[in-house]
């Protein structure tokens, strides 16, 4: 029963019935094993070597071609649904509640798909809703929780966001909130921005986008004076980074720049264990959401996450409005050189040093990375930051899936691939899944793969060695910790990506006397 197991286990013995033992050790035990054999019968499988048959089937051309000729099913898409990103940028803002006005269930979902990420608390609340809400609707569940939340958990703002249950009947938010602020369940100066997000339309970073732009549109109402604030404005979209937040902030404050940073999530997701609990810690604080209507200018770090808000900055606000991506050198030189310009103060001396870092950093490692293929996914922005990475590395971007993909984006990216010498063949596949991926690495084999931890399953599938780059990361801890933006950031990635290709090239030669021949202690 245990012949597949690692000779280096510890034997088969009898549990011991006093001790809890964990899963990865428990269900090899015999009793389970003859367990799941004795339920196959049950089940009608296919026999083992059915299984095996069709396994290498799925991985040929012929496969290929079929799977990727399906239309109506989807597996193991590269995005999340919109409600997530909506509870994301509002855990940003000073004593934030974000609510879903929805199922209890779905709630639940996203608080623990955050929580397994940042292994950090999440609070959020729900309306609740059941099956008479879905025949009656869902205006007495939200009143009823609106009053709950204010009076339990004292925010200074509730930002309210739908999932598909509410969508389907067809609440109104705006409606059902005056009504709730009329009828005396919440106070009338309270602010509660609200966004539609269902869930079967766009992604989460549709959702990030609509409920940022609801948060900035209600705070901001009545607010525009006749000069700015001397302000700039920051945004860096869905970026599960804290370490990102943090660089840029420090970044600014080296520069001497007076700023705002439009949802600061770092300490919501990355809070001190001081031994007292803080029910909120996002930290952009309402007055300067609400004043940064009056800011000289507003900077977004995601194109394709925040296009409307990009548009209310640029056209209701009239505010001068950049989109950067400081990434890598490239796009960390271009927003440098661009904050420098528009703002008079000079690149300070560190960040040039710390450019030289990065720059030496990757001519030590490049050689190693140098012609190696590439498959990665993920969000838009975030795929670009990498291929644009790759290319400045030597790499080269073979397969890029990207589940949540449009038109702009996919022409700009091929844009880029085109101007470089390692993108040449590079293949983007917009709206494909993971499963697709999967198909075109057995069929194209690569020697590398960037995502987040959904992909674990195809370097298992595959053999291809997994850098975990991206949201989720459930798999392994503090990621999230470290930055990715800016040449600190570049150092960071530099480092994954050449010691995960150095950790697979010494698990190919781990053998003494057989694949070990040379064996090489300095790489």
């Amino acid at each position: 029963m245990t012949d597949n197991l690692d000779n280096t286990q510890t034997p088969n013995v009898p549990a011991d019935p006093g001790k809890i033992q964990d899963h990865f050790e428990l269900f090899h035990n015999d009793e389970y094993q003859e367990l799941f054999d004795y339920k196959r019968q049950f089940e009608g499988a296919y026999s083992k070597e059915k299984i095996e048959e069709v396994a290498e089937w799925t991985k040929t051309w012929e496969y290929r071609e079929k799977n990727f000729a399906r239309e109506a099913l989807t597996i193991n898409p590269a995005k999340a649904c919109q409600p997530l990103g909506a509870l994301f940028v509002a855990a940003g803002f000073e004593d934030t509640l974000p609510y879903s006005h929805g199922s209890q269930g779905c709630v639940a979902y996203f608080r623990t798909h955050l929580t397994r990420n940042y292994k950090e608390p999440f609070q959020a609340v729900s309306s609740s809703m059941t099956e008479d809400a879905a025949v009656f609707g869902g205006l007495s569940n939200l009143k009823q929780g609106l009053e709950n939340s204010f009076t339990l958990y004292k925010p200074k703002m509730i930002a309210l966001c739908t999932t598909c249950m509410a969508e389907v009947i067809g609440d109104d938010l705006g409606a059902f909130i005056t009504t709730s602020k009329q009828e005396g369940h919440i106070p009338e100066d309270l602010p509660v921005p609200y966004a539609h997000t269902p869930s079967f339309v766009g992604s989460h970073i549709t959702g990030y986008d609509n409920m940022l732009k609801g948060i900035l549109t209600t705070l901001t109402k009545g607010k525009k004076a006749e000069t700015t604030n001397g302000k700039f404005n920051f945004n860096l979209g869905f970026d599960p980074y804290i370490g990102n937040t943090r660089e840029l902030k420090r970044i600014l404050d080296l520069f001497g720049v007076d700023y705002t940073i439009l949802s600061d999530n770092s300490d919501a997701f990355d809070s001190p264990n001081t031994g007292d609990f803080k029910m909120y810690n996002g930290l952009t604080k309402l007055e300067d959401a609400a004043d940064s209507i009056n800011a000289e200018g507003s900077y977004f770090f995601q194109k394709y996450t925040t296009p409307k808000c990009q548009e209310l900055t640029a056209k209701e606000w009239g505010q001068q409005t950049y989109t950067f991506r400081p990434f890598g050198i490239r796009g960390t030189d271009e927003f440098l050189m661009n904050l420098s310009a528009v703002t008079g103060k000079p690149i300070p001396k560190e960040l040039q040093e710390e450019r030289g870092r990065a720059v030496d950093a990757m001519t030590d490692s490049q050689a190693w990375i140098h012609g190696k293929k590439v498959a990665l996914y993920g969000d838009p922005d975030h795929v670009i930051t990498v291929v644009n990475f790759l290319l400045e590395l030597g790499a080269e971007p073979t397969h890029i899936v990207v589940t949540n993909s449009n038109d702009k984006f996919e022409a700009e990216l091929r844009e880029i691939l085109t101007a470089s010498p390692y993108g040449q063949g590079a293949t983007v596949w917009g709206g494909k899944d993971l499963w697709h991926l999967r198909s075109l690495m057995f069929t194209e084999p690569v020697d590398l793969l960037i995502g987040n931890s959904y992909g674990k399953y195809l370097w298992r599938d595959t053999g291809t060695p997994l850098v975990r780059i991206g949201y989720p990361i459930f798999d392994r801890h503090h990621m999230h910790r470290y930055a990715t933006l800016g040449y600190n950031g570049a150092i960071n990635q530099l480092n994954w990506i050449v010691n995960t290709i150095l950790e697979q090239l010494d698990l190919n030669t781990i053998v003494p006397s057989k694949t070990d021949i040379s064996f090489d202690l300095i790489r």
